[in-house]
């Protein structure tokens, strides 16, 4: 089944603060005495090729807005060809049209200096998104290395090292653990929890992965799931130790990890996400051999970096049964071998002239997730914002499209990357918990 659902219908229960399309000063100390904003003149932003889009233009303000002026520029999410130019407004407001004649995004970016600072915001519109494919195809060996890197984890012993921690007095019922894995590299380093005294074959497992940074993970969304029955499960996405002070994850972001997103990259045998991805196979392993496992519902969840975690971790391990992903990163990250933006963590350098290396975009290609999409074999929950300028909403939808196994769709136009909206943790939640126990009723003998 593939459904797409605009966020407003999915998620009544969720009053989306827009993620971008409020503005942003370029000076925070500083307060504007004008509101610029910018949005597509459809409230689903979707259009087809070739379609006029007027990204409607607003200023507010104490003093009169008629007659002021913004700066404006148009691309393809974020990548030429760019149009710009200067409009004057008239009774506060003014239209910038704009069109694309292939499947992708526009992006519109408006600026206003108010004397005091510049005020800057955007909005987008997708053109037939359900149309954007992957912009490389995938490797004819893809299969062949991954289950040979599969092969050289299998012949690692898991090892797993348990040292209980506390548990708050206001989780009652769950015990939890700091947990250590042996894998390939560096260890798969988190927490466990499970409900004490939990029957074999009883408990869900739900996997937790974490976004870019170096930091440790947080022992409360390992917890959180135990106390309503879950195996539950938290890494940090580097191998690291967790629970250290503020300034052991700094020196460490500064120093040894500073450039993880590049580091290894001349060779598919050394790229970082390698030896990351892999730590989330063995983190499922982990799962998996647990006495209290169903044996049947295993979920992962990440967003951002942990969402391209997620999708590459259900690619690798067939009995992942559900994945709900939240603006996933490492999709699509070729964009620029078709002429548009290449996903985060945009790992491939360009020459002088603007062309991608080639055998460092060759090697992207096995750690993409548009190719990990169509190997995913579990019911696939995805979350993403037009609005998102740091993980594109193109390279997203390459991934999402890919996706063979039944899936969701939830769109959210106006919503960017950064920040929380109200009530987004509870939906998220409430998204794991109902796939969970729905997946447990279907699988309930008769």
């Amino acid at each position: 089944m593939n459904r797409f659902l605009p966020l407003a219908t999915a998620i009544a229960l969720l009053s989306l603060v827009s993620g971008q399309a409020a503005s942003t000063a370029s000076n925070p100390k500083i307060v504007s005495d004008y509101t610029l904003s910018v949005y597509p003149d459809r409230e689903d932003a979707i259009y087809k090729k070739g379609d006029k889009v007027e990204f409607q233009v607003l200023l507010l303000g104490k003093n009169p807005t008629d007659d002021a002026e913004v700066s404006w520029k148009v691309s393809k999410d974020g990548v030429p060809p760019i149009q710009q130019g200067k409009t004057r407004l008239k009774y506060g407001k003014a239209v910038i049209p704009a069109s694309l004649d292939e499947p992708g995004f526009l992006l519109c970016e408006v600026s206003f200096n108010d004397g005091k600072q510049n005020l800057q915001t955007s909005a987008s519109a997708a053109i037939d998104p359900t149309e954007i494919k992957p912009s490389m195809p995938t490797p004819d060996d893809f299969d062949a290395f991954w289950d040979g890197k599969k092969a050289e984890l299998a012949k690692i012993p898991i090892n797993p090292r348990l040292t209980p921690v506390e548990t708050p007095p206001d989780r009652p019922g769950v015990e939890t653990f700091d947990v250590q894995l042996d894998c390939l590299g560096k260890p798969v380093s988190g927490f466990y929890s499970r409900p004490i005294g939990a029957k074999p074959g009883s408990c869900p497992a739900l996997l937790l992965v974490d976004g870019a940074g170096v930091r440790s993970t947080d022992k409360l969304w390992a917890i959180r799931p135990a106390t309503k029955g879950f195996l539950g499960m938290a890494i940090n996405a580097h191998g690291i130790p967790n629970g250290q002070p503020g300034t052991f994850y700094a020196a460490l972001g500064d120093g040894e990890l500073k450039g993880y997103r590049t580091d290894g990259r001349e060779s598919r045998d050394t790229y970082y996400f390698l030896g990351m991805y892999l730590r989330v196979k063995r983190a499922l392993d982990f799962l998996m051999a647990q006495p209290e496992w169903d044996g049947k519902v295993l979920i992962i969840n990440g967003g951002s970096q942990g969402g391209g975690q997620a999708l590459a971790g259900a690619g690798l391990e067939p009995r992942v049964s559900g994945i709900v992903v939240m603006i996933p990163a490492l999709c699509d990250l070729t964009g620029m071998a078709a002429g548009r933006i290449g996903g985060w963590p945009k790992p491939v350098p360009k020459d002088a002239e603007g062309k991608p290396d080639p055998v460092i975009l060759n090697n992207m290609r096995y750690f993409d997730c548009v190719n990990f999409a169509p190997r995913i074999k579990a019911e696939t929950k995805f979350w993403l914002g037009f609005n998102d300028v740091v993980t594109p909403p193109t390279g997203q939808y390459a991934a999402y499209n890919a996706i063979t196994a039944p899936k969701t769709l939830i769109t959210a136009p106006e919503y960017g990357h950064g920040g929380d909206a109200p009530n987004f943790w509870p939906m998220i939640n409430n998204l794991i918990y109902d796939m969970a126990a729905q997946q447990q009723k279907e699988n309930a003998t008769p």
